[in-house]
């Protein structure tokens, strides 16, 4: 019994203290981890550790990249294509609205459409008209001012501060006479004849495409959501309807922005009695479109028509209205009118006009912002952090919550 008892005192549970392990298993112990070590590892275990996910994930930028850098060589390839379409949608978000109203007033989806794209017409029609015959009554009193502008010029260089010789002047009259007459100058305006070309076959695509979107967007986009269902489908129609916001608020925020300067502005022209007030207040309203950028342009345009037309203490008078309109819009209208949904950091907005304006010019500074606000405005649909969100679906969580 006491034999028993002692074995049992030296069980697993018991608090006599074991005897120590031989020194030969835990050199076999030591010897099999450095087996082990040596062991290679299998490809997979390769990527589960910090460099492997790193690398993974440079591997999927890099592919996302390539192809994003691929999709827009292509469409560069097919631009009198690509620029029509995205007008005729940005038009097409614009007017929508109109259209609807309409049909909700009663008129056929046809009728409703005809009337909105015919006043549409109606209008673009008439502010080429104005400037063109603005331009052409006030062309000849310009060119005798600019005449004598740059004689006032001449003077001003043979006698000022740093005064030039004449010699130095007849060099650079006549550098500019052989520039104008050179072959780049000559080759440059057949390429001016081929823009033209482009110019209207692009103008004609928009005005059919137009059309078409505004009479039938709805069944267009249905076509496309035909290989899509359930909450994906669901995402794609919220895509749409958030992109159609998007534009349709931003061309009309910017339109009336666009408007107020060229009223402020060209109230001041036509006080100040500078040529073509008109043609260069709806030179303002165009460049408003072009954010940061375009209406300061159209601005430094106008006061050097008053510079060389009416001395330069008008052309201050200009570029003081210019700055304090341009202050205005900043300040007060764009918030208000814009809105927090549709407001890009100023950043995002020069990388994306630098980015438009190398891709596809004049036209691409235009879309460039737009578009970036739209990829913005999917980009958080898609990811479920759109404050529209929550009107349109209040079983979701709000953003921000914890999850219980």
């Amino acid at each position: 019994m006491a034999r028993a008892t002692r074995v049992a005192d030296h069980g697993p549970g018991s608090d006599t203290p074991q005897p120590a392990p031989a020194a030969g298993s835990a050199l076999q112990q030591a010897q099999a981890g450095a087996a082990r070590k040596q062991e290679p590892k299998p490809p997979s275990a390769l990527w589960a550790d910090g460099l492997g996910r790193v690398g993974i994930r440079s591997a999927q930028v890099l592919l996302i990249l390539t192809v994003a850098v691929v999709s827009v060589y292509a469409l560069m390839q097919i631009k009198l294509l690509v620029i029509p379409i995205l007008i005729a949608l940005i038009l097409a978000a614009a007017i929508g609205p109109f259209v609807n109203m309409l049909r909700r007033r009663g008129l056929r989806g046809g009728l409703a459409t005809g009337i909105a794209f015919i006043g549409l017409l109606l209008v673009l029609g008439g502010v080429g008209t104005v400037i063109y015959y603005s331009v052409r009554n006030q062309w000849g009193e310009l060119a005798q001012q600019a005449a004598s502008g740059l004689d006032e010029l001449e003077r001003f260089l043979l006698t000022g501060p740093i005064p030039l010789e004449q010699e130095q002047l007849d060099q650079a009259r006549e550098g500019i006479v052989q520039f104008a007459t050179s072959s780049q100058v000559r080759s440059g305006a057949i390429t001016g004849l081929s823009v033209v070309t482009e110019f209207l076959a692009g103008a004609g695509l928009v005005i059919i495409i137009l059309f078409f979107f505004l009479k039938d967007g709805a069944k267009i986009w249905n076509f496309f959501l035909r290989p899509f269902s359930g909450e994906r489908e669901a995402k794609l129609r919220r895509v749409g309807k958030r992109t159609l916001e998007v534009l349709g608020g931003y061309v009309r925020g910017t339109a009336i922005v666009a408007l107020v300067d060229t009223v402020a502005i060209g109230a001041a022209l036509l006080i100040l009695q500078v040529p073509l007030a008109l043609p260069l207040a709806l030179i303002v309203f165009i460049g408003a479109f072009v954010p940061l950028v375009g209406a300061t342009v159209a601005g430094i345009l106008a006061a050097l028509v008053a510079l060389v037309a009416n001395g330069p203490v008008v052309a201050l008078i200009v570029v003081a209205v210019v700055i304090a309109v341009n202050q205005l819009e900043g300040d007060l209208l764009q918030p208000i009118v814009m809105g927090k949904s549709l407001q890009l950091h100023a950043l995002v907005i020069l990388m994306a006009l630098t980015a438009g304006t190398i891709l596809a010019g004049i036209v691409g500074a235009v879309l460039s912002v737009p578009l970036a606000a739209v990829a913005w405005a999917i980009i958080q649909v898609w990811t479920a952090e759109d404050p529209k969100l929550e009107d349109m679906n209040p079983d979701l969580p709000p953003r921000n919550s914890q999850p219980v």
